[in-house]
């Protein structure tokens, strides 16, 4: 997904006026609510907006978080809402993942939602220890093609964002994944320090520090384009595997049904606030970037990210247990 523009920015902004008056709204707080626990990347995004959607809608913006289900539960929440607009789901890549493996929901995500934009993008980055013999992808592929047993791969967890972009690598490159799964990218991460794992796909704000102290070494970045903190690190498409990419992400989302005049000032209000200098400084600080799509664009992204995800699923056997 392309980075906020400019012109879109300006769009936004000059729609402005006439959304402002459109039925009214917002009349009450708007309950934006996060699925997952405070602290990670959903919650930080949904943190960093609200504030500057709260200035231009003229009404809070409260962060509720609604844990549980691999944010299924929270989802739930918002898919039940009354569609006026007044309730918004800040959700992360899980949106189009939880659909192929989450069985017996009570909504269905293809449905549910009126998406609105994409909030943001946090690459991940292939790393492995600074020892790991492979100095660059072509030499770690080869060495997950020949090492005996196979080349242990940590994942931040069963489905999530890491675990996925580590599957649909190893389909792509052509040898198997040996699959150990943490609770989150710390655990991944440490365990990687210690040796303990071969390699891990790392979100840029945990492996980071690491990498600049010689810890860890970044082989490739699973964006469309370098990280311009770790410009000299390669993607793994321009490695010689066109066409790979699979970050993790955040969108926000009404529920099905909300009027379009209410979708739009919701629109105008996140690119706005996507657009301060303070909230692309500090999302870009966190390894992430600041995207601001329109609404057409994110919905056709949405629906072909979940396709693609049901496919990658079905082919790499991912399951939950």
């Amino acid at each position: 997904m392309p980075r906020l523009t400019r012109r879109a920015t300006l769009a936004g902004l000059l729609a402005a006026p006439a959304l402002g008056h459109a039925q009214g709204f917002p009349t009450r707080p708007i309950r934006l609510v996060v699925p997952y626990p405070p602290g990670g990347g959903a919650d930080t995004a949904a943190r960093l907006v609200a504030e500057p959607m709260a200035a231009f809608l003229g009404q809070p913006v409260v962060v509720e978080n609604r844990g549980g289900a691999g944010g299924a539960i929270g989802a739930g929440v918002v898919a039940q809402a009354a569609p006026d607009g007044h309730t918004v789901l800040l959700d992360a890549g899980a949106h189009v993942v939880n659909p192929a493996i989450l069985k017996g929901l009570s909504f269905d995500y293809a449905t549910a939602f009126a998406p609105i934009t994409q909030v943001t993008v946090w690459p991940q980055l292939l790393v492995v220890n600074a020892s790991f013999p492979a100095r660059t992808l072509a030499e770690f592929v080869q060495e997950a093609k020949t090492r005996r047993g196979g080349l242990s791969f940590g994942s931040s967890g069963n489905a999530t964002s890491s675990h996925l972009a580590g599957a649909l690598f190893a389909q792509s490159a052509g040898f198997e994944l040996v699959h150990v799964p943490y609770r989150g990218g710390g655990p991944a991460v440490q365990d990687l320090l210690a040796g303990n794992i071969h390699w891990h796909m790392a979100t840029v704000a945990s492996a980071l520090g690491h990498i600049q102290a010689g810890r860890l070494r970044a082989l490739g970045t699973t964006h469309t384009a370098r990280v311009p903190v770790l410009a000299e690190v390669p993607t793994i498409a321009e490695s010689g595997y066109p066409g790979y990419t699979l970050n993790e992400w955040n969108g926000l989302y009404a529920p099905a049904g909300v009027p379009e005049a209410a979708l739009d000032r919701l629109h105008a209000a996140a690119l706005h606030a996507l657009a301060q200098p303070a909230v692309k400084s500090r999302i870009e600080t966190l390894g992430a970037l600041a995207v601001g799509s329109p609404r057409a664009e994110f919905a056709r992204f949405v629906a072909e990210s979940r396709a693609r995800m049901a496919r990658l699923v079905a082919e790499a056997r991912i399951s939950v247990d």
